[in-house]
């Protein structure tokens, strides 16, 4: 691959990778638009994962051999194919749970962090690891008080933010990128002109010297 090839690929991956992340930031301005649709669409898409390993886990116990043995493996699989098919069927029961352990999960890892926030201090980044412990166990507090009614926001907002972050990141990214080739190319191209230039001195400097030893 050429000099040229490859500066024209990395500037045509930068450019795709800048349009899929303005198509992510729009995805994710929409999920945060509609939070209940997207927090039932992710309640669904958890059912089905739930489904399939549920599924997979009996037909392990059964392939191999350990239907007998392997009961409490046979029964978690049992849960969770049953688990999947509620959450599919009553996504918005299934959004409530998850809801619910969202809020759980915010709490505890909030406190986590602002303990080991205290143990790391007075090291560089404490403060940082403090603020989103509070903010993590602000936000559990949130969702928890005003669960069920966070039900119907919490997770699809969540999801639509990070879906947002996302396509900001590629965004990011892809600008980047597209820089730095536009960057390499300048210095390529002054590379090739200096060395134009110091090719042709070098032409003319010779033919000054052999033409004027034949004089």
């Amino acid at each position: 691959m050429t000099e040229s090839t490859w500066l024209a690929e990395a500037k045509k991956n930068a450019g795709l990778l800048i349009f899929l992340g303005v198509l992510t930031v729009i995805f994710g301005v929409l999920a945060i638009a509609a939070p209940l649709i997207t927090g039932i669409t992710v309640a669904v898409f958890v059912g089905f994962l739930l489904l399939f390993t549920g599924i997979m886990r009996i037909v392990y116990a059964f392939k191999s051999g350990q239907w007998g043995s392997g009961i409490w493996g046979t029964i978690i699989g049992l849960l969770g194919a049953v688990a999947g098919l509620l959450l599919i069927f009553r996504p918005m029961v299934g959004l409530l749970t998850l809801t619910l352990l969202l809020a759980i999960y915010f709490f505890v890892d909030g406190i986590s962090e602002i303990i080991a926030a205290f143990k790391i201090k007075p090291d560089p980044g404490w403060g940082w690891v403090l603020f989103n412990g509070v903010i993590a166990l602000l936000l559990g507090i949130m969702i928890w008080r005003q669960w069920p009614v966070s039900g119907a926001w919490a997770i699809g907002v969540l999801v639509g933010v990070h879906i947002l972050m996302t396509g900001w990141t590629m965004i990011i990214l892809g600008t980047g990128a597209r820089r730095i080739a536009g960057k390499v190319e300048d210095v390529v191209e002054d590379v090739v002109d200096t060395a134009g230039d110091a090719a042709e001195g070098a032409v003319d400097k010779a033919k000054e010297t052999f033409g004027g030893d034949k004089d």
